[in-house]
């Protein structure tokens, strides 16, 4: 028999079936999926360009996959990761505004999951999947996903005239990733994870606030490293380093000279901490004056000339307003002059901040740092972002509410972000939370003598944080202090513990120096 429907009805029906594709994954998610029914899987925004099984051994990165520049990942990256586990591989592309383009992956063992999700961070301005670091995850038993934020290549060039993908990059891909990630894991596994957590440094750490401040219920424990996250006044402050050390060529400083105020300043502060290492404990509290250095007799070559002590001491001291007086960034700290290149090697700026000032804040491509003018364009720059990008908010209640834990950690002698920035939040934190017993049970810094950005250095900077977080997050072990260790030639030739800020690694003044057992946090 035949039936004929009105227009009204036919309209209905399609709302109807619509609903029903839209749920298909929430009903999908009572069993686990094999990892190849997921290139079905619908999310809303979401493409899914990739689900595949990937054999237990290596896994080859895609053809022509560049690390962005400051990935942290970047230093062990070849083109091939190595002894990994059976894992299930999904690419997809999230599209929250017609704008966007946010290339994400999710890699979940196909066997042995520890229940877990672990997110990780990229470095600088992005621009392509943290492999290395998910690789990492991965063999640890975690499900894992990374972001290439929205953009590809590591400059800040795809900002210009393109407000959504700043966004992207700012906070909302991690966001969108985070939610997509554990749709795909409970539709994997059958099962949503026991913790998730987010692991980063540098740009990463400043992703894992921002998901703090701005999104709380996304993560359980979350680990900050060195956070870029006040971008706009790090960003003025390389602007302050390079007039100082770049524009006069008179000023500038020759690489080969960093040794000479590196060891000038270990002479003048390394035992301020008890104990003659090669360390300075406290840079901090360190006053070595550069101009005992500065050439008598008009020779220059184990001296400096009067304008490279005058750039020294601008490179130590924080950037200030020259009109109203007021501090616009901390100063990089001594013990940190073998990383000077970074800052101070030119022939231009650091190329982050020189692209946050062209793409972002004048967005003119052909902007001269030259030109920067330390009292109106700073004020112009934080009215720029006004939070977009910067994580400077100290608000963590949302986060601390659901029994969330911060580690951030940071090298005291970082030459891409000055250590004092994240001291500095840190205190702000202290202040907000009311008091230095309150903070501690949700958010612990760790100052690290030595080591440079995100790793490497002459102190100990080999550490896990992650168990660490772990410890704390589900099992309520708060960190009183983390085993670091240093090596050389692959062998570990000395060991500290890393204290809970403001306290610091004391030497008890018997047993081997380079033994952590030795010490005592104080």
């Amino acid at each position: 028999m035949l039936m004929t429907m009105s227009a009204t009805t036919c309209v209905s029906l399609s709302k109807l079936s619509i609903t029903f594709v839209l749920f298909l994954p929430l009903l999908a998610n009572a069993a686990p999926i094999s990892c190849e029914t997921l290139a079905k899987f619908v999310l809303p925004d979401t493409f899914i360009t990739l689900a595949q099984s990937v054999p237990a051994g290596e896994f080859t990165l895609p053809e022509g996959f560049q690390p962005g520049p400051g990935d942290p990942s970047a230093r062990t990256l070849s083109g091939t990761l190595k002894e990994l586990p059976a894992f299930c591989r999904v690419a997809a592309t999230l599209k929250p505004t017609p704008d966007s383009d946010i290339k994400v992956e999710f890699w979940m063992p196909e066997g042995n999951w520890n229940r877990k999700y672990e997110a990780v961070g990229n470095g600088g301005w992005a621009g392509a999947i943290s492999y290395s670091a998910m690789a990492d995850a991965l063999r640890k038993g975690y499900a894992t996903s990374s972001t290439d934020t929205g953009h590809s290549g590591g400059g800040g060039g795809f900002a210009l005239g393109h407000p959504e993908k700043l966004l992207d990059f700012a906070w909302r891909s991690e966001h969108e990733m985070t939610v997509k990630a554990k749709a795909v894991i409970k539709a994997f596994y059958g099962d949503d994870p026991k913790f998730s957590y987010w692991v980063g440094c540098s740009s990463g750490g400043k992703q894992g606030l921002k998901e703090a401040q701005r999104f709380p219920d996304d993560y359980d424990g979350i680990v900050a490293g060195a956070p870029v996250l006040n971008w706009t006044h790090r960003s003025i402050e390389a602007i302050w380093v390079a007039q100082a050390a770049l524009k006069d060529p008179a000023s500038y400083i020759p690489a080969e000279k960093y040794p000479l105020i590196h060891q000038a300043a270990i002479r003048a502060c390394d035992a301020e901490d008890g104990l003659k290492d090669g360390l300075i404990g406290d840079p901090a509290g360190c006053h070595f004056e550069p101009g005992t250095l500065e050439c008598k007799d008009g020779g220059d070559q184990q001296c400096l000339t009067h304008p490279q002590v005058e750039a020294v001491r601008k490179i130590y001291a924080p950037a200030v307003n020259p009109r109203s007086g007021e501090q616009l960034s901390p100063g990089f700290e001594p013990g940190s002059e073998l990383g000077w290149r970074v800052i101070a090697g030119g022939p231009e700026p650091f190329s982050a901040a020189g692209d946050y000032f062209k793409y972002v804040v004048f967005q003119d491509p052909k902007w001269n740092w030259r030109t920067f003018n330390l009292d109106g364009d700073a004020a112009l720059a934080d009215r720029v972002d006004d939070g977009t990008i910067n994580a400077t908010s100290t608000d963590l209640k949302r986060f601390v509410a659901h029994q969330g834990k911060l580690i951030l950690y940071h090298g005291w002698t970082d030459t891409n972000i000055t250590p004092e920035a994240t001291v500095d939040y840190f205190k702000k934190v202290v202040e907000q939370m009311g008091g230095t017993e309150q903070t501690a049970q949700s958010v612990r810094l760790f100052m690290i003598p030595g080591m440079n950005h995100c790793g490497g250095g002459e102190g100990p900077n080999v550490f896990n944080m992650v168990s660490v977080l772990e410890r704390w997050v589900e099992d309520g072990k708060a960190p009183d202090q983390i085993l670091a260790s240093h090596l050389t030639g692959g062998k570990v030739d000395r060991t500290r513990p890393l204290c809970p800020y403001p306290q610091m690694a004391q030497y008890q003044g018997t047993g081997d120096p380079n033994d952590a057992a030795n010490f005592t946090c104080r």
